[in-house]
């Protein structure tokens, strides 16, 4: 395994990295013993949690990752320097639901922004081979440069920046890897490289390159911005041809009462409009809570009785007495609930329906994706290639004693309804038929 001291060597020389960031400021250093001991936790709690960590990595490449973690410790770090070096696992992991992050790195980024912070000063794209572009200005407003080339920051080459970025993002495959990385650029790089307040950028824009001096942003990354805001998460556009495009940008569990309002108001106007064709677009959804969609869009999509998945793998945490169950035990099971579709609903929709994915939709937009493709109700469009049809889920959260990073871990996983290999990822596709 290469050592964090190689991994790093070169970005450190060059963005000289701030030892103790705002988010790490005035906390007590971590020693190597407690760093040792946040290893040994991280190692026992995956285990003890993780139904079959065998699922998206080979036990014995993460021991011996954790070994390597153990052996090369400096004397003392910040939380930040920590997280450097435990978010190396995060790749070996590749699964969104099992990695090592901060406790609350929203709240950690508005915190270092009040108190006068920066941030890179754009929002950018990541393509496929490894390139970095402008997308925006940090915060999503408009800038000249939207598409033009990064070639280097502060003299470190921008393709070099995102694979050592990379090497500290968690998910399923490199390519959601480089879509989380991508919106969440001023993060990583935040906490990689410190806070200056100017970046000297090489640009390229066709076949004209040059070196500009741009100072920091302290906008509110866009991300952060949206994560509220149900009008940029949610809505109806109808279009020339009876089409619609429904945009269900997030299942969080906070929209539900507006979500169900939502749509209920988006099916009852494609009635009157008579739209005979709809796209349901999550390929900004990186999931949340499964009753969204079960209530707020089955009910107009169903045509015959469906469920979630099919067989799981889950530990129990708890004991269940009714359920035979005790705290500890891996048990593996078939899903037996089989959800009715409302035929006497006059919303429900009856024409063609597709189901829009991209390197973003993860988790319950997932299993959302995966009824609609298995039970017919229709076809998956878009990008895919990013994400495991059959997710882990479940996940608790528990902190590290030392540093006060925190370790997420699935407590189950979940085959999808038509079944898949462990290992197949969600694709675009014709539907396959299933009924009970």
């Amino acid at each position: 395994m290469t050592t964090l001291r190689h991994m790093f060597a070169r970005w450190v020389l060059a963005c000289l990295l701030v030892p103790a960031t705002a988010s790490a400021a005035g906390q007590a250093p971590i020693d190597a013993a407690g760093f040792r001991d946040d290893i040994a936790f991280i190692r026992h709690t995956i285990m003890r949690v993780h139904p079959d960590p065998g699922f998206s990595v080979d036990p014995a490449a993460l021991d011996r990752a954790l070994d390597a973690l153990a052996a090369d410790v400096p004397p003392t770090m910040t939380r930040d320097d920590a997280w450097r070096r435990l978010a190396t696992l995060n790749p070996l992991l590749a699964d969104a639901h099992l990695f090592v992050g901060h406790a609350d790195w929203r709240a950690d980024t508005m915190a270092h922004l009040a108190a006068g912070g920066t941030l890179f000063p754009y929002e950018v794209d990541i393509g496929v081979d490894g390139t970095l572009s402008i997308r925006a200005a940090l915060g999503g407003g408009a800038t000249p440069l939207a598409g033009t080339r990064i070639l280097a920051i502060d003299g470190v080459p921008a393709t070099a920046a995102v694979a050592d970025l990379s090497a500290l993002v968690h998910g399923d495959t490199p390519l959601f890897r480089a879509a989380l990385l991508a919106r969440r650029w001023w993060l990583y790089h935040w906490k990689t490289c410190g806070s200056p307040a100017r970046y000297r950028l090489r640009l390229q824009d066709g076949a004209r390159q040059w070196t500009m001096d741009v100072a920091a942003a302290t906008a509110v990354p866009a991300l952060l911005r949206d994560d509220g805001d149900f009008a940029r998460r949610f809505r109806i556009d109808i279009r020339p041809g009876a089409r619609a495009v429904l945009t269900v940008g997030s299942l969080d569990g906070a929209f539900r009462e507006r979500f169900l309002s939502f749509t209920r108001a988006a099916f009852a106007r494609m009635r009157e409009e008579g739209v005979s064709a709809l796209t349901i677009d999550v390929s900004e959804n990186g999931g949340g809570d499964d009753a969204l969609w079960l209530d707020g869009l089955m009910p107009y999509l169903a045509m015959r009785p469906y469920r979630t998945g099919s067989t799981y793998v889950k530990t129990v945490l708890e004991p269940d007495a009714a359920r035979g169950e005790t705290a500890g035990q891996v048990v593996h099971g078939e899903i037996g609930t089989w959800r009715q579709p409302d035929m006497d609903n006059p919303l429900r929709f009856r024409g063609k329906v597709s189901v829009a994915i991209g390197p973003s939709t993860y988790s319950s937009a997932v299993l959302f994706a995966n009824v609609m493709r298995d039970f017919g109700f229709g076809t998956l469009a878009g990008i895919g290639g990013a994400a495991r049809r059959t997710q882990s889920g479940g996940i608790r959260r528990f902190v590290l004693p030392h540093s006060g990073l925190v370790l997420w871990v699935p407590r189950f996983v979940l085959a999808p309804p038509a079944g898949a290999a462990r290992d197949a990822l969600l694709v675009p596709a014709a539907p396959a038929i299933q009924q009970p």
